[in-house]
């Protein structure tokens, strides 16, 4: 099929989001409002306004016009719970408690009854933030703000100290766990709601879901799609919010990770069209992972990055409606580089080769990531950033944002000898007010494939298993040439920098080897 008219097509299906037509009824006065999409799994190269060929995504390429599209942004971690917990607490990941996916789930007895006979676990979630350090919510909520986060929590298990109910969210619905995310057609979910008089976060049976089995041909009998169940929960919260009341809305969408599965619509169906045999990808399914099998994995994955687009201008197009999208800021962004899991193929979508690595990798490819602003009231239309910036740097950004000042002095921990917010705020950059802050060097860790990652200027150091390469990204974005051993003294330079940003993790299952 042609690109032109395919992408035509099917922009007439995902392009969703119109101008604004509403007044904006808010007062000059009113604190901005905030939404944070964060999709998983979903890599630089992989929207048409980073380059991508292949996938229909009109409204993020829109939201990118309309505002500001950063170059050189990076996520926190190259693997979810890390890369989320950067986000939340301020820290990047040499610092922060999470530092990887470590899962309750797995010392869980499995239950049956509850799901109709299905085997599940009794207890999911993942390693909970620290007690001890204040994250993005908390502050907000301290601060008059309205908070609903919809999507991945990531941040702790059932029964633990952080769960959505306890830090600083009125309301959620999503997957506590985020092993339980590998199902889009699960057999619970998650939801708390302060209005609604929950008190704490708990799970919701997905009762048609239930009634067919959790793998193969019957799977594909389930009706209740998770992602469009969260994104229609975060379309109510919206609905709901004014601007009497400034609000921050943490959309963690878990588009597209795998496993490459959705409804059999008209966004699928025009990209069944649009592979043909000998391109299609066929996966067989993994029952361990909770993958399941597909013929079209590349229609599938497309399709989910049309669908996760399409979600994208409901947001926007709900802003507008309301009258609310002039004061604003909504910020998308993906947790971390692309995956190769459940059938899916970065190699084939992204056949330019800009970037190197995927998903669990420091280098570019596992954690550059798109980023983009659009804040109506303050950022023109059309603006590109080559601005060096991290998920760390989101709590400080939002801070600016919404006028909370020395947020680091009235939220450090007294009790501690030491509480790290590693952000500088990109407020800067955004709005032109004011001279930008620049790091002296960005950080990252990943024990569970023994790899680090310092970017200072145009240097970028990649550790793995303690063996140190150096690349020069201004001549260099691929990272094929180490240049190492020509400049030793670069790398001892960078080396003092992990010693100094690097501290002993509390947990043991997220050690890593630190070079000499």
């Amino acid at each position: 099929m042609n690109n032109k008219i395919f992408f035509s097509t099917l922009g007439a299906v995902a392009a969703v989001a119109t101008p604004a037509l509403a007044q904006n009824n808010s007062s000059e006065n009113q604190r901005p409002n905030i939404i944070y999409i964060m999709c998983d799994d979903m890599g630089y190269g992989d929207l048409g306004c980073y380059g991508q060929q292949l996938i229909a995504t009109p409204n993020i390429d829109r939201m990118a016009a309309d505002g500001m599209r950063f170059t050189q942004a990076y996520c926190g971690s190259p693997v979810s719970a890390p890369s989320r917990a950067t986000f939340m607490t301020g820290q990047h990941s040499g610092h922060t408690h999470v530092r990887g996916n470590k899962e309750y789930w797995r010392n869980s007895m499995q239950v049956f009854p509850e799901y109709n006979g299905l085997s599940d676990y009794a207890i999911v979630g993942q390693e909970p933030y620290s007690a001890d350090h204040v994250i993005i919510p908390e502050i907000f909520k301290d601060n008059g703000y309205n908070t609903g986060m919809f999507g991945k929590w990531a941040g702790g298990y059932e029964g633990s100290h952080s769960l959505p109910h306890l830090r600083g969210i009125d309301e959620y619905y999503g997957y506590v766990c985020q092993f339980q995310a590998h199902l889009y057609y699960p057999n619970f979910l998650h939801e708390y709601s302060k209005s609604a008089g929950d008190t704490e976060t708990h799970r919701v049976t997905l009762e048609q879901n239930i009634q067919h089995a959790m793998y193969g041909d019957d799977y594909m009998n389930r009706a209740q799609y998770s992602a469009d169940l969260i994104h229609q929960k975060a379309l109510s919260w919206l609905d709901k919010q004014s601007a009497d009341t400034p609000f921050l809305g943490i959309f963690t969408y878990t588009l597209p990770h795998a496993e490459l599965i959705q409804p059999d619509d008209e966004i699928l169906q025009a990209y069944k069209d649009k592979f043909c045999e000998c391109e299609e990808k066929s996966f067989g399914g993994d029952r361990g992972s909770w993958y399941n099998p597909t013929p079209i994995a590349h229609a599938q994955f497309a399709g989910m990055i049309t669908r996760l687009d399409q979600q994208v201008g409901e947001v926007l197009t709900k802003l507008e409606e309301k009258g609310l999208a002039e004061n604003t800021v909504v910020i998308f962004t993906s947790d971390n580089g692309p995956h190769e899991e459940g059938g899916a193929d970065p190699n084939f979508f992204n056949r330019d080769g800009l970037l190197r690595g995927t998903k669990r990798s420091t280098t570019e490819g596992g954690i550059r990531v798109p980023f983009i602003v659009r804040w109506p009231a303050k950022i023109a239309p059309g603006q590109v950033s080559d601005h060096q910036c991290a998920f760390y740097d989101m709590m400080a950004t939002f801070c600016d944002i919404a006028g909370i000042e020395n947020y680091v002095e009235r939220y450090t921990n007294k009790n501690l000898t030491v509480d790290y917010f590693d952000g500088i705020s990109i407020y800067p950059t955004l709005t032109g007010e004011g001279v930008q802050e620049c790091h002296d060097a960005l950080y990252w860790e990943f024990h569970e494939t023994d790899m680090i990652g310092v970017r200072k200027g145009d240097w970028k150091l990649v550790v793995k298993n303690g063996n140190c390469q150096l690349y020069d990204l201004a001549t260099d974005l691929h990272e094929d040439t180490d240049l190492a051993s020509k400049y030793p003294e670069i790398v001892d330079e960078l080396k003092a920098i992990i010693h100094r940003e690097h501290t002993t993790p509390a947990i043991s299952n997220f050690n890593l080897t630190i070079p000499n």
